[in-house]
């Protein structure tokens, strides 16, 4: 393929937030005695986190400031009120975090080696510096769409994007387990990538498993993708 640098999205695709927060908000739950399907209780979280940040221009907040409020919605709505302070900060902080997928990380080496690679998130920097230096993740650069103050997927997210990596987007190929992301960044010219992240949601299933046909690649993990990519 000819390309000339890999831009990832990193939440869902390359990070296990569902794992993170569920394993957090459970044990706080059980430390209160409190039983819930804490699945459900995380996909609701996540789901209340991204319906007030996808497509924002110009906000106010980023992705931290709705982790922080979304929790608390969360769970006054699963009957959580019970979680104190200090413990929903807990909970708040576990996405700074989360673990990487087990695959991720060395193909993501495999692949620098040859193409510049970046993280290009909804996630705010400082999120992805400290889940990056976690899980030893080295970046060529990180574009949160914090920095561009419009998030994906906003066309002007890809765009300016693109113009700060100094390429056209055909030169970028985007890698994704989202559509709404691969189709946005395809119609502003990117080329795209569909990597299937069957447990991102946890045991229920992703919302959207079954990737666009006009995606230039489909694989089943990271490690297909370099092979892919790298031969």
């Amino acid at each position: 393929m000819n390309i000339k640098a890999i831009a990832f999205d990193t939440g869902g695709t390359v990070l296990d937030w569902h794992s993170g927060v569920c394993h957090m908000l459970a044990e706080i739950g059980a430390a209160h005695g409190l039983d819930r399907d804490w699945h459900v209780v995380t996909n609701d979280y996540r789901r209340l986190a991204m319906q007030g940040i996808v497509g924002q221009v110009k906000p106010a907040f980023n992705m931290d400031d709705l982790h922080r409020s979304c929790l608390e919605q969360v769970l006054t709505d699963h009957g959580l009120q019970a979680f104190t302070g200090e413990e929903r900060g807990r909970v708040a902080d576990a996405w700074h975090r989360l673990s990487a997928w087990p695959d991720f990380p060395a193909a993501l080496a495999r692949m620098r080696s040859r193409y510049p690679v970046v993280s290009f998130t909804m996630l705010p920097l400082a999120l992805v510096v400290d889940v990056s230096r976690r899980n030893g993740i080295t970046w060529d650069a990180v574009i949160s769409c914090e920095m561009i103050a419009m998030y994906k997927p906003h066309p002007q997210a890809y765009m300016q994007a693109a113009s700060w990596m100094n390429l056209a987007p055909s030169d970028i190929l985007m890698v994704a387990c989202h559509n709404f992301d691969l189709n946005a960044a395809r119609g502003c010219g990117f080329r795209t990538a569909f990597v299937r992240r069957p447990q991102e949601w946890g045991p229920l299933g992703p919302p959207d498993p079954t990737p666009h046909p006009d995606c230039d690649i489909v694989v089943d993990d990271f490690a297909a993708l370099a092979q892919r990519l790298t031969e």
